[in-house]
């Protein structure tokens, strides 16, 4: 017995030693769908506290954030999470679009978006599309309200060389994320970009962007993933216009006249 009680103390100091008391336990749940098995490794960091309670913040966040609230918002709204904006914004109260690297079904990479540089050495505007159009789907139930916009835009403007329009689908599966799997994967996407009805009007880029996009998510204010989000960009890399879900036809007359408003600046 008293061997037993000493077994018993010795694993609760071994238990204490790796698990810090205060640290923040939550119970698994239907929510873990959005962590990859990498949250659970990065052991390097527990020396850092700023960094543990930037990793408790993000594991609350994720927690009480999963496919089920999104599903259950979705069928509230149908992904229109917001309606589209009616005018363009304007440039001083724009906020720039974060930067993240995707990939092309050949596996060539790329950072998006492509805007004109902060240095005016470097700069070369004529390389810069005066707007970008740049679509997001975290989820292939969105696709669909991508194409809503991505189509119509393409036919609008197939015959100026000034716009650009990307439509990005995000990976974020730990296993498709690996480099043998990854590769297969684009190998297998390589199709015809956007859809036969637009592939001959605008050049639709279809990108990849693969790994955790929880904090590019974060600066956007992206919440239900399964729902399309479009941004329309301005040649130095500004949101000048959003919208939600599946267009209208109101909200088609926005982006059209707002991408017109951005060629003639």
């Amino acid at each position: 017995m008293q061997g037993l009680k000493q077994l018993t103390r010795r694993c609760s100091c071994i238990r204490n030693s790796i698990v810090p008391e205060k640290f923040h336990y939550s119970p698994p749940s239907q929510n873990l769908s959005r962590l990859t098995p990498k949250r659970f490794f990065d052991l390097h960091k527990l020396g850092n506290k700023e960094a543990i309670a930037k990793e408790r913040a993000r594991l609350n966040d994720e927690m009480n954030r999963g496919y089920f609230a999104d599903m259950a918002e979705f069928k509230q709204h149908g992904g229109k999470v917001a309606a589209a904006n009616k005018v363009i914004i304007p440039a001083m109260a724009a906020v720039k679009f974060p930067d993240i690297e995707v990939s092309f079904s050949d596996g060539k990479t790329m950072k998006l978006p492509i805007r004109v540089s902060d240095n005016p050495v470097d700069s070369d505007k004529s390389s810069v599309p005066k707007a970008s159009l740049v679509c997001l789907s975290f989820r292939a139930i969105s696709q669909e309200m991508i194409n809503s916009w991505s189509v119509p835009f393409a036919k609008a403007f197939s015959n100026s060389n000034n716009v650009q329009l990307y439509q990005v689908s995000f990976i974020d599966s730990w296993l498709l994320c690996r480099s043998p799997i990854k590769r297969l994967l684009l190998r297998a996407m390589k199709k015809p970009n956007l859809n036969e009805e637009s592939k001959d009007a605008l050049q639709g880029k279809m990108v990849y962007s693969f790994g955790d996009h929880y904090y590019f998510r974060k600066e956007l204010k992206i919440l239900n993933l399964l729902t399309g989000y479009i941004f329309l960009l301005d040649n130095f890399g500004r949101v000048r216009w959003q919208g939600f879900g599946v267009a209208t036809e109101d909200e088609l007359s926005s982006l059209l006249s707002c991408t017109s408003l951005l060629l003639d600046e």
